[in-house]
């Protein structure tokens, strides 16, 4: 009943200030993300997928919403209308990127230039399309605003050609079917338009011979090359080494997304994209290079020093649920770490205090017995004894309450001596000195 009475006031005290801390803890990561994906059959909606089902093992639903391209989902991302979302390097402006409103993880893969030509059409420079019906993709396509950025370096805009808003699958079906001359398109290899071009023998991949200086004159891409035989290894497509031109495909987070689930993001992003491709080695990606925007100081520390601890040994949630409670340590050590040395000296004192209380009476009527006997200190020793018998202490205090017996009938024997008249001999000698 002691430890009882003892600890509860101290756990109290100890919850009073969980309670305060739990005010300054973060919220918890949100259980569902937006992602603002490109056009279902692009790569861009591909990986978007990819992201969901990784995210759906660790509890996070994942809504992927199709989009015209890059442009579009830097809209949204800078709206709030979606968390993540990928964006063709170059294309945040700097005043954007100064805001801080979004932030990167960093660049998942190279994203080629494919410029693709009907049968019959000979150009080995860009600037040859002069007076051609070109697609360049969607308004708010990343492709729309890299191609006529290369188109103008070349002296091509809307005044001589026809530039055509097209989308990849509409401009392959287009090229296919010789309605226009030339198509760009920005993207993966894998997506649907690249594929259904590069397989059809009516239009031939154009390569950019002057690759090296593109990338001297826009830092926003890079120059890669298509290996011999890469996409049709069978059908040695393309005949030989064809250079092109890339941008990077960034993952752009809105900077409210919690930072748990760009953790997470990283991770997914380090399983989907690490691998080889045609035109990157194994763990190229993700990479801090090529972003164009600030990283997030949770990419930086993910590029830095991979997963959090946590996130490596524990499930999301309880990773999530320590991290969010860290905050938590210090009231606790600070509550703790005092109570340990304070609790057994006070337990102690508490447990003495209702032994050593009596030694004051006991010690009065041993003083008053000086005068001799009297009844009421009887009943005064009567009253002490029964209130005694009535302590309870733990065993390793059983010898000090014990010795407060001992005491008691030693003053019991004398108040008996002074009773029946015989004389104390220890109180007359403290007479006689």
């Amino acid at each position: 009943m002691d430890k009882i009475k003892l600890f509860v006031p101290a756990t109290l005290l100890a919850l009073f200030g969980f309670v305060i801390a739990f005010q300054f803890v973060d919220p918890a990561p949100p259980m569902t993300l937006t992602f603002s994906a490109g056009q279902k059959g692009g790569a861009y909606y591909a990986h978007a997928e990819s992201y969901r089902d990784y995210l759906r093992q660790h509890g996070i639903r994942v809504e992927i919403f199709d989009s015209a391209g890059s442009m579009e989902n830097i809209e949204r991302l800078k709206s709030g209308a979606a968390d993540v979302a990928f964006v063709q390097s170059g294309l945040v402006s700097t005043k954007t990127a100064k805001t801080g409103v979004l932030q990167s993880l960093g660049s998942m893969y190279y994203e080629p230039l494919w410029v693709f030509l009907r049968q019959g059409v000979k150009a080995q420079f860009l600037s040859e399309l002069k007076g051609k019906r070109i697609a360049i993709g969607l308004p708010g396509s990343g492709t729309r605003v890299l191609a006529l950025q290369l188109l103008s370096e070349n002296g091509i805009d809307e005044k001589n050609s026809a530039l055509l808003p097209l989308s990849s699958l509409d401009a392959s079906k287009a090229l296919i079917a010789a309605e226009i001359d030339a198509v760009m398109i920005v993207s993966a290899a894998t997506s649907a338009a690249v594929q259904n071009l590069q397989q059809n023998t009516n239009v031939h991949l154009m390569p950019i011979k002057r690759a090296m200086a593109y990338t001297r004159r826009m830092d926003s891409i890079s120059s890669v090359l298509l290996p011999q035989g890469a996409l049709n290894l069978a059908a040695n497509v393309p005949a030989t080494d064809t250079p092109l031109l890339a941008s990077a495909a960034t993952l752009i987070v809105n900077e409210s997304m919690h930072p748990a689930l760009q953790a997470l993001m990283m991770q997914a992003a380090t399983d989907i994209h690490a691998g080889s491709s045609l035109f990157s080695t194994a763990g190229a990606f993700p990479t801090a290079q090529y972003a164009g925007l600030g990283l997030s100081t949770v990419a930086k520390n993910y590029y830095k020093s991979g997963p959090p601890l946590l996130q490596r040994y524990l499930p999301f949630w309880a990773a999530t649920l320590v991290n969010r409670l860290k905050v938590m340590l210090l009231p606790f050590l600070v509550l703790l770490i005092p109570l340990f040395k304070v609790m057994p000296p006070l337990y102690r004192w508490r447990i003495r205090s209702g032994i050593y209380r009596w030694y004051e009476e006991i010690g009065k009527i041993d003083a008053e017995m000086m005068a001799g006997y009297s009844e009421s200190l009887q009943l005064d020793l009567d009253r002490i004894e029964m209130e005694i018998r009535k302590v309870k202490v733990p065993l390793s205090y059983a010898e000090e309450l014990y010795d407060l017996r001992l005491h008691l009938a030693l003053v019991r024997d004398q108040l008996e001596q002074a009773k029946v008249g015989v004389p104390d001999k220890h109180r007359q000698r403290r007479n006689q000195s």
